[in-house]
């Protein structure tokens, strides 16, 4: 068969993202105030290699070297994190100019190189000083995210038009609450992680609110999720998945977008359901303008009667199955399948890909100056196409934020894990394109690619679940 061009609409945003803690650095400088990564860190045992964010990618210093690559390689969107306690080291109260000034210069040099910047509130680093006041678990702080939001409105408001309040809220709520491996680093009985996801949602909907109320010209607000296609493990097992679905992402999604919380995940946690005060789910439930799907691999699950309240057993991606070195399942299909389950339960709405990555373990600079990382450039042209047939199935999709521009700090991982498609040296801090990023920034300029078709439609199940 000819190869055939995968062709993307003009307005189509091809962009790279990054968050605040995995790339600034900078930890104290100009009166920026501690998160809880910072302590998290400064604790032995908690990150492997013992490593920190204090220097990162050393972006803080570094941002106008890295917004001249964004534009070499053609980048339209930069999705990026603002870190709290930058410019609020307290949390709340008193601003800090020389944060808010930053992300100025920031968002400047982006619209001057033509790059639409993409902001996200909240991607992880929570101020310490709101932590040591009960951070997630108290209630209040929901009204202090609000307030962030409001100030962040309207101080970049007249220049940025896409703002998500969240990333990935079920990581915040469980790798950070319930299993303890990300900062503040807490085991809580699941009573009390589940009053965590309302106050985490409550804060979104409290933010869309100051922001539509702040800025000067009306933004654009949505929320990144980390949503995961179910994959049942056996043609016996498509009840189990669906429980699971209901289990996983439709506990985020329906308080979001239909002003309830799930009936059968409402059932399925007991006891253990959050305290929800009249009035809650009508705030959380404020309109979107868009939706961030972050996708990096689906979830296998088995009927298991003893396996918790969704009766579903995860089960591990079988050695046969495409993989990354962090074992995350390849499955290019299953970004469809995600938009797909989403549009068929909660309507149709402009959508982005705002995270889609491969990581790979001791990338290096070659002796020809290069990093050859096919195995990324494969994983990134196959999930181009699975976008592409997005549109073609009538997905309103807008556009794509590959993760990561950058090698980073990976959170408890460390500098282990790279996804960047541009390797960083971490004794030098030299940056240098990767073949994937000399590719991506071909498939840019053209707007598009060629290849042979890859007819993802026929991988797909019923009822938005993956085949096995």
């Amino acid at each position: 068969m000819d190869p055939i061009s995968y062709a993307f609409p003009p307005e189509f945003i091809f962009g790279a993202a990054t968050s605040a803690y995995q790339i600034e650095g900078g930890r104290s400088d100009d009166g920026k105030g501690l998160s809880i990564w910072d302590v998290f860190c400064d604790q032995p045992g908690h990150i492997e290699a013992g490593d920190t964010g204090d220097m990162a990618c050393d972006h803080y210093h570094r941002f106008a070297a890295d917004v001249a690559l964004m534009r070499q390689l053609g980048l339209k969107g930069y999705r990026f994190s603002v870190s709290w306690p930058r410019v609020l080291p307290q949390g709340r109260g008193a601003a800090n100019p020389a944060g808010l000034d930053f992300y100025d210069r920031l968002v400047d040099a982006l619209l001057a190189a033509g790059i639409e910047p993409n902001l996200t509130l909240y991607h992880w680093d929570l101020p310490q000083a709101l932590e040591l006041l009960g951070g997630w678990r108290n209630r209040d702080v929901a009204g202090w995210f609000a307030d962030y939001a409001s100030l962040m409105g309207k101080h970049l408001g007249d220049r940025v038009r896409l703002w998500a309040t969240h990333n990935e809220p079920w990581c915040t709520a469980f790798f950070a609450h319930s299993q303890g491996g990300f900062a503040p680093g807490l085991k809580l009985p699941d009573k009390q992680v589940y009053q965590v996801v309302h106050h985490i949602l409550l804060s979104h909907g409290k933010a869309v609110s100051a922001l539509r109320a702040a800025a000067p010209k009306p933004p654009r607000v949505g929320i990144a999720w980390n949503l995961a296609p179910i994959v049942p493990e056996g043609p016996g097992d498509l009840e189990a998945a669906r429980r699971a679905w209901e289990f996983e992402n439709a506990w985020w999604l329906d308080p979001v977008f239909k002003g309830r919380y799930p009936r059968l995940g409402w059932e399925q946690r007991g006891s253990d359901v959050p305290e929800v005060l009249p009035g809650d789910l009508e705030q959380i439930s404020q309109p979107l303008d868009w939706v961030g799907q972050n996708y990096y691999f689906p979830i296998r699950y088995q009927d298991d009667p003893s396996a918790g309240p969704a009766k579903a057993r995860k089960i591990a991606v079988p050695p046969s199955a495409p993989q990354s070195d962090w074992g995350w399942e390849v499955r290019p299909d299953g970004l469809l399948t995600l938009l797909g389950e989403f549009t068929r339960r909660y309507g149709k709405m402009p959508t982005y890909i705002t995270e889609n990555g491969y990581c790979r373990f001791k990338e290096s600079v070659g002796p020809d100056g290069r990093v050859h990382d096919t195995a990324r450039l494969d994983y990134l042209r196959r999930h181009l196409k699975a976008c592409r047939a997005a549109l073609d199935g009538g997905a309103d999709l807008r556009g794509y934020y590959a993760w990561s521009l950058l090698d980073n700090f990976e959170w408890s991982s460390g500098y282990k894990p790279q996804f960047g498609l541009v390797h960083v040296d971490r004794g030098t801090q030299a940056r240098t394109p990767k073949d994937s990023a000399l590719w991506y920034r071909d498939t840019i300029a053209q707007r598009g690619f060629s290849d042979r078709r890859e007819d993802l439609q026929d991988l797909l199940a019923p009822g938005g679940i993956l085949r096995p």
